[in-house]
């Protein structure tokens, strides 16, 4: 079977089919209203994305709650945001009936911007710090994500994903760094506990039985006493708690996943692999067949990092660049049973047609992902997000956000 054919076949996730083998990732692009809610530039990229013809689309990081945030300008997902967000989901299904889209529902705790939200933890990470929070707090957003997946079915969403991964509260509260003796700390037992709790009142929420619920995970954060180490300051790799909660998950109700690695703080380089160094991709490979491997066979585990791989011009050596390319090392990893879709995150900023492109032959148009990573320099300036290699207007933001700060380092010597 060629890539082509592997890559456009469709695929059911639950009781949902999706159209093909391609999910958008969940990419912050900082560019809501003053209450969190969608505007016409976040209207239009995720348009683009329908257009697209990505199978799956999983919604950015839109935080339950307005009080601890990483990003000023953040997607909200509460009851003053269902009339916005109803007209953004009916909007979207106008350009493509058939696209799924998952809300990635998250809670920033230590990664919250202090400057205008409260950082919170469940136990300091040198170098971050934050307020700890109390058991009554965690239970209070646990509430709150109920609230948003019942908002999330309301609007017309068609499932969640609950926010596993990068450093955020969800990582925080299940990493064998948070040993602190309390209801989510300390024992595998209760730190899982938490995700187990949100997964089971999650699903009770919710009316309809064929709702999605998922959830994108950290496997490895790369990082001692992160999630997947042996211990509570261990530098050693333990992949027993990631696919004990995996199961655990699955056994609640969970009908997919979608894998990723690193933590926003200190190991970014695992989440996305820069220029220099695409072979960091390849271990997202085995991360991802590690899950499939542990899961029902019908559980649709999504790989990530498939923008290194770019088209048959990338810098992989030792691998010839017809075998090398995003297509290509997508479809095999499918077709060899690793996973079951792949997920694209920068290349669905620097071409949001990719999967149109290549059903309609166009592959020769496609606009590759240069890995520059100023993308993520835009987000961390807290700056509407885009691609800056191929769309001006973020590249022209971008200039003008280095010489404001430029000028702001010269006055502060």
């Amino acid at each position: 079977m060629g890539y082509k054919e592997t890559l456009l076949k469709p695929i059911m996730i639950g009781s949902k089919e999706c159209k093909n083998r391609f999910m958008a990732q969940s990419m912050e692009c900082v560019d809501s209203d003053a209450e969190g809610n969608p505007t016409d530039l976040t209207l239009q990229r995720y348009e683009n994305l329908y257009k697209g013809e990505f199978g799956l689309v999983d919604l950015e990081a839109i935080t339950v709650t307005n009080e601890s945030r990483a990003r000023k300008t953040q997607l909200e997902i509460m009851p003053r945001n269902e009339k916005a967000l109803e007209r953004f989901i009916r909007s979207l299904k106008e350009v493509n009936p058939d696209a799924l889209i998952v809300f990635q529902l998250t809670h920033s705790g230590e990664i919250s911007e202090s400057d205008f939200s409260r950082k919170v933890c469940v136990k300091p990470t040198y170098g971050i710090g934050g307020e700890v929070l109390t058991e009554e707090e965690v239970d209070h957003i646990i509430d709150q994500f109920v609230l948003a997946s019942k908002i999330a079915e309301s609007v017309g969403a068609d499932g969640i994903d609950m926010k596993l991964c990068h450093g955020y509260l969800g990582s925080q509260i299940i990493r064998p760094f948070n040993d602190r003796d309390w209801k989510y700390g300390g024992s595998w037992e209760r730190r899982s506990a938490f995700a187990y709790d949100l997964m089971e009142r999650i699903k009770a929420g919710v009316q309809d039985k064929d709702f999605l619920i998922g959830s994108k995970m950290s496997m490895w954060e790369g990082y001692p006493g992160g999630f997947g180490s042996a211990g509570p300051d261990s530098p050693l790799m333990d992949m027993t708690e990631p696919l004990d909660l995996i199961r655990g998950l699955e056994e609640r109700g969970a009908s997919y996943f979608i894998e990723s690695l690193g933590n926003v703080h200190s190991s970014m380089n695992f989440m996305e692999s820069i220029q220099e160094e695409p072979y960091m991709a390849y271990l997202h490979m085995y991360f991802a067949n590690m899950m499939k491997q542990a899961l029902k066979p019908e559980t649709v585990v999504v790989g990530s990092n498939f923008s290194a791989f770019r088209g048959k011009k990338n810098k992989l050596l030792s691998i010839e660049p017809e075998k090398s390319s995003m297509f290509a090392m997508g479809a095999r990893v499918i077709e060899d049973g690793m996973m079951d879709m792949i997920g694209l995150g920068r290349q669905s900023f620097a071409d949001p047609l990719t999967p149109l492109k290549l059903r309609e032959g166009r592959e020769d148009e496609i606009k590759y992902c240069t890995q520059c990573m100023n993308c993520e320099e835009l987000m961390i300036r807290q700056q509407p997000v885009g691609c800056v290699a191929y769309n001006r207007p973020y590249a022209k933001r971008l200039v003008e956000i280095r010489k404001e700060m430029g000028k702001l380092t010269e006055l502060h010597t």
